[in-house]
């Protein structure tokens, strides 16, 4: 497709105008423009079923390789983990060294998981595994850590104040958070970024490369704790009882939204263009094609749901209440229609996009 001015009319299908009075087009009139253009998504089913887990409190889950991976914590730490192709059967791992295992991640052909100590102090102890079966311990600086993202070539880290960055989920340094930053308690990567919001505060901070973090602000103080991103937009929900979300492009500058139910939000993720997000303590659930507008959802179960991950094309959730309650959500939607963006044009003309 090509973009060009023109200073008289041109006519569809042929030429569409990029301005400002740009009506919907189907993506099934202009298949060639879904490439470059994000289409509006509409759900066509959603389905979750109660599934089965080794008895746990999970808190990491993160997809990669074809597998999903969870990670346990409980009051005195664990060493169990677990893997499933698809959300349903899930098999017992064993991890190097008991503790809290809150984050799990997947990168550059490798699992990484860190946490805190029983204690719920900080540790030195990591583990990598290329599958999420084989295990080895891996040595960190002293860091509390409860969420893990890849991005750019490095593994960044956060907890507290503080973070971590690796190249492989080997070597890892110690690395400051932004003042503001109190109680980092996710972290994610998209448009060249990581992003990462805080409990109890309305600071964001984001980074290229995990070392160098400047501060952003959400629109109120909150207990935010899940941030995703999908769409070219990040998205964040707030632990505290509500219905309070925020949107935000760059990580820096962003916007307050609605969730559809008042509850505890807790872990979010991105997959099938769809943002999905749980709550602890409920059956609720909502989802968001572009993290504005959300559908109210419901889970099979209440629970103190922990960790949330997409693969294979399906949605993955597990509790941190100790038992054996997770669950998979079939959700799948469809392209149907796209708005072209506006493009300024040269005085006395109109720009258009050759559609065919």
């Amino acid at each position: 497709s090509d973009v060009c001015s023109s200073d008289h009319a041109r006519t569809a299908p042929d030429y569409l105008p990029l301005d400002s009075y740009t009506a919907s087009y189907l993506v099934s009139s202009y298949p060639a423009l879904e490439v470059i253009v994000s289409p509006v998504v509409a759900p066509v089913s959603y389905v979750a079923t109660a599934r089965t887990i080794m008895s746990a409190a999970w808190y990491g889950l993160t997809f990669g390789a074809g597998t999903f991976v969870a990670t346990a914590a409980g009051a005195t730490g664990s060493t169990l983990a677990a893997t499933s192709p698809d959300a349903i059967t899930w098999t017992s791992r064993t991890l190097p060294v008991q503790q809290r295992w809150y984050a799990v991640g997947y990168g550059n052909g490798t699992f990484v998981a860190l946490g805190v100590t029983a204690a719920g102090t900080t540790t030195t102890v990591a583990a990598t595994s290329p599958d999420g079966i084989t295990w080895t311990q891996r040595t960190t600086p002293s860091t509390a850590i409860v969420s893990v993202a890849y991005g750019n070539g490095v593994f960044v880290a956060v907890g507290g104040t503080s973070g971590l960055t690796s190249p492989d989920g080997i070597t890892w340094t110690s690395r400051t958070l932004p003042a503001g930053i109190t109680s980092a308690q996710s972290v994610t990567f998209g448009n060249g970024v990581f992003v990462t919001v805080g409990n109890g505060t309305a600071v964001s901070a984001v980074s290229a490369d995990g070392i160098t973090w400047v501060s952003g602000t959400l629109p109120v103080s909150t207990g935010w704790i899940g941030v995703a991103f999908g769409n070219g937009v990040f998205a964040a929900t707030s632990g505290t009882s509500g219905t309070i979300a925020a949107t935000s492009t760059n990580g820096i500058d962003w916007t307050a939204r609605t969730l559809p139910t008042t509850a505890s939000w807790n872990p979010m993720t991105y997959g099938n263009n769809s943002f999905m997000a749980v709550a602890i303590g409920s059956t609720s659930a909502a989802s968001s094609s572009d993290g504005v507008t959300w559908t109210a959802r419901t889970l099979p179960s209440s629970s103190n749901w922990g960790g949330i991950a997409f693969g294979n094309s399906v949605f993955a959730v597990v509790s941190n209440t100790v038992g054996t309650a997770a669950a998979s959500i079939a959700y799948a939607v469809t392209a149907t229609t796209f708005v072209l963006p506006v493009v300024p044009a040269r005085f006395g003309t109109t720009a258009y996009v050759k559609a065919t």
